[in-house]
């Protein structure tokens, strides 16, 4: 029901399709603001055991003043022309409607409504190809190999790219580490068929299993206005190799050493232009940091785990909205 709900209302996109430049001087927008936080239809199935931070981000716009509402991105009773300005925030499931949020920001885009992170920005990095584009540019990164949909995916070709002993396959579109599969090389032929009925469906990624996530774990600093705000530490459960919440991992606030400060800034710097928001996920390798994941649509922001959160986003906030 959920999915014909969400394609019933998105067909009509009226008006002409605007580009929204990813500048900050051009995100800043005028009063009066009338703001939708853009959230999903919760189902419990990404927002387990969390602080709920589109209500932390709903008090912080009621203290600056700002008129607001939370919003499904896919309700189609929303009339979004009513809105000054789009805060994306917990858009949680728009993997699962990938179809349908494409079609979304088309809409918006044609509305020519400001949106933080812009809309050029979250298109790009909805789609995990955007690793293999960072690791291109010559950033270490944990990018992998894409299986195309509707191709059988052959062993022999995925090690010819993927240098490891163990394999993790996830979606090319995905989050919250739905149809993530852990593959020793040496089990491959009791997952090849699994992995083949999977890949009939949609496109793939294929990486190298990264033992330093369940070794010590995967870092995750915040930036806002590309300005370094908190990070945490999040591990996996034992005998896990997921470090989300909702499987068990467990998070820490920690404060970076200077060189993984300065590598996950240059990948904001570099990908992350204009954006309101950014998280960068990643591990250290022999010392160097590995970019595992860009977080620049929906990143759980940690706004309760830190002393500096909220205060960092009400400050970031205050000047693009120019109060």
């Amino acid at each position: 029901m959920f999915k014909s709900k969400i394609s019933e209302g998105f067909l009509k996109n009226g008006g002409s399709e605007k580009s929204l430049s990813p500048s900050f001087a051009q995100n800043l927008i005028p009063m009066p603001q009338h703001i939708a936080i853009v959230s999903y239809f919760s189902t419990g199935a990404y927002d387990t055991n969390t602080i709920d931070e589109d209500k932390l981000l709903s008090e912080i716009l009621t203290e600056l003043g700002i008129s607001h509402e939370i919003q499904a991105w896919s309700d189609p009773q929303v009339d979004w022309s009513q809105f000054s300005h789009l805060l994306v925030k917990s858009p949680w499931d728009y993997f699962d409607y990938y179809a349908e949020f494409l079609i979304w920001i088309d809409k918006i885009e044609a509305l020519g409504i400001p949106v933080l992170n812009d809309l050029k920005t979250i298109r790009w990095n909805s789609s995990k190809e955007y690793l293999l584009e960072i690791e291109a540019k010559g950033f270490p990164t944990i990018a992998g190999m894409i299986l195309k949909k509707g191709n059988k995916p052959s062993l022999a070709e995925i090690q010819e790219k993927v240098k490891s002993d163990t394999l993790v396959i996830k979606p090319l579109v995905s989050g919250g580490a739905k149809n993530t599969l852990k593959i020793p090389v040496k089990e491959w032929a009791d997952y090849e068929e699994k992995v083949a009925q999977l890949v009939k469906e949609e496109d793939f990624l294929a990486q190298p299993f990264v033992p330093e996530v369940a070794e010590v774990g995967e870092y995750s600093l915040i930036f806002f206005n590309q300005q370094f705000s908190h990070a945490v530490l999040k591990t996996p459960a034992k005998s896990d190799f997921r470090v989300q919440h909702y499987f068990g991992g467990t998070i820490q606030e920690i404060h970076p050493e200077a060189h993984l400060l300065e590598s996950c800034q240059k990948l904001i710097d570099a990908f992350g232009k204009g954006t309101l928001y950014g998280r960068v996920d990643g591990v250290q390798i022999d010392g160097v940091f590995h970019l595992m994941e860009l977080e620049l649509i929906e990143p759980y922001l940690f706004l309760g785990l830190s002393d500096q959160a909220i205060p960092n986003y009400r400050e970031a906030l205050k000047r693009r909205l120019m109060l």
